[in-house]
């Protein structure tokens, strides 16, 4: 039943999404003739930029981020430990911090480019760099700091979110200035936006299953089970529908 109640909040909020973009043009062509004034329609336009985001950061946090597996008994020929372990924990954890160490970067690039011009943020070079993904690398060992750091990044999206939105709206022009500018070889913002987010999404999940209760302590982590996958599956498939709703909306 709880399962049912989930799937069809989730076709509800898919569905909306798929929406959104139709009545959003609307409210902009209702904008676009009082251009020069703070109309109703004007103030509805801008803060509708913000609901997308705040719906994607609800369904993260309420699916994927308290991620729970089942602990079964462990066979000895269903387990990854030793080198290969720490093989995958060391990938699976520099990824993540760096990913998550680069996107708040992205934000306060484009705080200060957008709001700060006078003041230059230069980006950190190598030592400094790795000290501060070392940092988030202790910090996601731990369980609450965990969860923290991930909260952080919902925090990071809807604000880079929002500047997206703020220069789109004024046809700001992002030029090689902005650090964002051209990641992942793409030129639509919020396609990048949301693939650093993804990034995180999935590695986030990777190191959920990896640090699952006592698996680092015990130094033995189950393989994966079919079960594990589906939530995977579901982070894919949730941001599929978003990607479509920047791309109707663009």
């Amino acid at each position: 039943m709880i399962i049912k109640n989930d799937t069809t909040k989730l076709l509800v909020t898919l569905s909306f999404l798929l929406i959104l973009p139709f009545v959003q043009k609307q409210w902009f062509n209702l904008y676009s003739f009082n251009i020069n004034d703070n109309s109703f329609y004007s103030i509805l336009y801008y803060l509708s930029g913000a609901i997308c985001p705040s719906l994607v950061c609800l369904n993260s946090l309420k699916n994927y981020t308290y991620h729970d597996f089942k602990k079964d008994k462990i066979h000895s020929i269903k387990i990854i430990k030793g080198t290969r372990l720490l093989f995958f924990v060391a990938i699976n954890l520099i990824f993540l911090s760096y990913f998550i160490a680069d996107y708040i970067y992205i934000n306060f690039d484009l705080i200060f480019n957008l709001f700060l011009e006078e003041i230059n943020v230069p980006k950190p070079d190598i030592p400094q760099f790795s000290f501060v993904i070392f940092m988030i690398s202790i910090l996601l060992i731990f369980k609450k700091s965990k969860f923290l750091i991930k909260k952080i990044i919902l925090v990071n999206f809807i604000l880079i979110s929002l500047y997206i939105w703020h220069l789109q709206i004024n046809n700001i022009s992002v030029d090689d200035q902005f650090y964002i500018y051209g990641y992942f070889g793409l030129k639509d913002l919020n396609l990048i936006n949301l693939f650093i987010l993804v990034s995180i999404e999935i590695s986030f999940y990777t190191w959920s299953f990896l640090s699952y209760k006592t698996n680092l302590s015990d130094w033995i982590v189950p393989k994966p089970k079919k079960g594990d996958v589906i939530p995977f599956l579901n982070i894919l498939i949730f941001y599929f529908f978003i990607i479509i709703y920047y791309s109707i909306l663009t």
